[in-house]
């Protein structure tokens, strides 16, 4: 009998919806748990507990909601392995993998926490004659994030940390590929101390997406998915009056420079081109070294550090990388790899028909890598988001520029080097998001903020941090005069605007 996994609303769980998913375990190639698809009226009774709750928790002070911060983080500490479990099971990513997932979402936990001094405002004494500015930051109301499969627990921690603390209520629509993580940190932030009402989680595919987007009580939407999925979110979502901020895909590059140490750059190219089978957003799948001699010399380290690379089940505690979350996405990045075949490119090592013994259907692929490949190659302008490593060779500094900087997507690019003044050119002048020196995965810490260009992110404001402070708050300024007397009644007021000078 597989298990059922329900939507969680109003503080419990809730079983609605004839349309169910299946949730596969990625080990194993077979089917472990059915999700229910909600409809517009299952999000309906999402909406108004979350309207119910709403007042009292924005009129909730700063500090007691921190407090629950405070313990929800206590909770998930608490509940780490098994959490990592859950995740894997549902994902296929490595155990360590899936506990760095939780811990990266705890992070902007601990930025939540201190939720008081990120919302206070500014204060002008003085601005006129007995005059005084300030400024508050105030929830919006109800928020929805739409997450995808790749950080089950992260992604989902980053958004709705930073909107509860900021005093929203919150409606979470995660991948309906490995669900059941997002309902446990529900249930954890229950136990924490959230009223009911102000996390709900609801399941679903494009219709729950289409409708949390129409809906005219959801004030913003927070997305992370590929580029074409965001652009869609960003104009649906905005058409109807919202907030929106979509983050999109990547192809990350990794700048090789001649004097970059070449036995570290294999070390992280092989844990950021592969790692998590290479379904992550800020992987490094393209590497570009400056000049045939560096690519040669690195081309001669990769090859045996690829080969060396174990796959295994997600439990496995030697293996770097376990399957792709689902039989789909295994074929698609195996038309990569053939498209990248058929386009010229020189694939040197090749993945495909990788089979673990004892776990023949599960959704496993090899380690790839490719040589030669050409900016005009689809299989490079492409996201293939999968366990293969294209080499672009650059003939100089400025080609090396030119490629992330021209190319459809900007979220992430690390250059490696030891020389101060090619890196600070760099990241001056590559048009790109975020950038690593050294760096090979430079997702920022939680007090900054996350965020791509181009087709890596639609709307102005970046993920957690101040800026998601900002993305789930709004300004209103107020201009206060406390006069020493009262105003005789024959005065009359003024007609011109007032200034204060």
């Amino acid at each position: 009998m597989l298990r059922t996994i329900d939507h969680f609303i109003g503080g419990s769980t809730f079983a609605s919806g004839e349309r169910q998913g299946d949730v596969f375990d990625p080990n194993q190639g077979q089917v472990q748990a059915n999700v229910r698809f909600g409809t517009a009226a299952d999000l309906q009774k999402a909406v108004d507990s979350a309207k119910a709750a709403q007042p009292a928790w924005a009129a909730t002070n700063p500090q007691r909601r921190a407090r629950i911060m405070f313990r929800f983080r206590e909770l998930v500490e608490k509940n780490m392995d098994d959490l990592a479990r859950l995740l894997s099971s549902e994902h296929g990513k490595v155990l360590a993998d899936a506990r760095g997932d939780v811990l990266r979402g705890l992070e902007v936990i601990e930025y939540a926490c201190g939720i008081p001094q990120a919302l206070k405002g500014e204060y002008t004494q003085g601005a006129g004659p007995g005059i005084d500015v300030y400024s508050m930051r105030q929830p919006l109301g109800i928020g929805a994030g739409i997450t995808p499969f790749n950080f089950p627990a992260m992604i989902p921690m980053w958004m709705f940390g930073m909107a509860i603390g900021c005093g929203n209520a919150f409606i979470l629509k995660p991948s309906e590929r490995d669900p059941s993580v997002p309902n446990r940190l529900a249930e954890l932030m229950k136990e924490a101390g959230l009223p009911d009402g102000i996390l709900n989680v609801i399941h679903g595919d494009k219709e729950m997406v289409d409708a949390i987007l129409d809906h005219p009580d959801i004030a913003a939407v927070s997305f992370v998915g590929s580029s074409d999925i965001a652009q869609y979110i960003y104009s649906r979502g905005t058409s109807h009056g919202k907030r929106v901020q979509a983050m999109g895909g990547a192809k990350n590059h990794g700048i090789v420079m001649p004097d970059a140490d070449l036995d570290q750059v294999v070390n992280d190219l092989a844990g950021a081109a592969f790692g998590s089978a290479g379904e992550r957003c800020m992987a490094l799948p393209v590497v570009v070294p400056v000049g045939d001699e560096t690519a040669d010399r690195l081309r001669e380290k990769l090859i045996p550090a690829i080969q060396a690379l174990r796959i295994g089940v997600s439990t496995d505690p030697e293996a770097h990388y376990g399957p792709v979350v689902s039989k789909a996405h295994k074929e698609r990045i195996e038309h990569y790899i053939q498209m990248g075949i058929d386009e010229g490119g020189e694939l040197v090592v090749d993945g495909r028909g990788f089979k673990l013994q004892g776990h023949e259907e599960g959704f496993f692929i090899g380690p790839t890598f490719f040589d030669h490949v050409k900016p005009s190659f689809e299989s490079y302008r492409d996201e293939i988001f999968g366990p293969v490593l294209q080499m672009v060779r650059a003939k100089d500094f400025d080609e090396a520029v030119r490629l992330p900087s021209q190319h459809q997507y900007g979220n992430g690019v690390a250059i490696f080097t030891r020389n101060g003044h090619a890196a600070r050119e760099f990241t001056a002048r590559v048009n790109v998001g975020m950038v690593g020196v050294n760096v090979p995965i430079p997702v920022p810490v939680s007090y900054h903020s996350f965020g791509g260009w181009k087709r890596s992110g639609f709307g102005d404001i970046g993920q957690y941090g101040q800026e998601g402070m900002r993305f789930w708050t709004k300004n209103k300024v107020v201009t206060q005069r406390w006069p020493d007397g009262f105003v005789d009644a024959g005065d009359k007021g003024a007609f011109h605007i007032p200034t204060f000078g």
